[in-house]
């Protein structure tokens, strides 16, 4: 029985060919959108109205608070953006030393990533109900700059459709290239799973935060990201092929 377009770029996403351009970057990418959701979740829900990862939310709490609207943190929004601003310069500098390996770039950056994230995991230990004011700042710099680092990594790989951190023009191209629209309804199944992963995410750590406490979806994250990390460096390893730069093209982030 031959197997459905769908199901063929499902496999090819998740379980790339060894001599795909972009080797298993695209499921590692998928892992790291998944990671996005678990911390941004802890971040909005527990560290008081505020992404690490969405700078565009960021923006628009910073207006939001500026004009008075309660619950919502100046401060915080301004520490986010400027934390994750310093993540994207970190991940520049990661990118300029690893640009002609892609597979040392992601190994580094998810190093980078884990190291924060298991900073952002022992502050919050310590406060697993309620997080003190200096905690909460703490936890918001230290996650803004590992997100501003794997936005900046993600840029730079371009892989097609999974930016990891954004998803406006990913829902954007799954409606302009719709048949509907048009279009001819290509790479719906990536960027589906991209926000699916998003979603799932956002799911698993919206009820680690409700239903366990503070540090669970970050230490679930820290698990995931020093997975990626080892797969990355032994993927690099055994197939080289991947990791030589210039392989994809320019992607589009909002």
């Amino acid at each position: 029985m031959t197997e459905s377009p769908v199901w063929q770029d499902i496999a090819a996403t998740l379980r790339p060919r060894r001599d795909s351009p972009d080797g298993p970057l695209p499921p590692l990418l998928l892992t790291l959108t998944l990671v996005t959701g678990l911390v941004d979740a802890t971040s909005y829900l527990k560290l008081g109205h505020v992404f690490v990862a969405n700078m565009t939310g960021n923006v628009v709490f910073l207006g939001f608070g500026i004009a008075g609207a309660g619950g919502i943190s100046v401060w915080a929004s301004l520490t986010a953006l400027g934390s994750f601003l310093v993540g994207g310069v970190a991940g520049g500098r990661i990118g300029v030393r690893w640009s002609r390996d892609r597979g040392r770039h992601l190994t580094a950056t998810t190093a980078t990533e884990l190291l924060l994230v298991a900073g952002g995991l022992v502050v919050a230990a310590f406060s697993p109900h309620h997080i003190g004011t200096a905690s909460r700042y703490a936890v918001i710099v230290l996650l803004a700059v590992a997100m501003g680092v794997q936005n900046a990594t993600a840029r730079k790989l371009a892989v097609p459709d999974l930016t990891t951190t954004v998803l406006t023009m990913t829902l954007t191209g799954v409606a302009a290239d719709s048949a509907l629209a048009g279009g001819p309804g290509s790479r719906l199944v990536r960027r589906a799973l991209s926000v699916a992963a998003m979603l799932l995410g956002a799911l698993i750590g919206g009820l680690l935060v409700l239903k366990v406490d503070n540090p669970a979806p970050l230490a679930l994250a820290a698990g995931l990201l020093a997975a990626i990390s080892l797969a990355t460096y032994r993927a690099s390893r055994s197939t080289p092929a991947w990791t030589q730069a210039g392989a994809a093209g320019k992607q589009r982030n909002s």
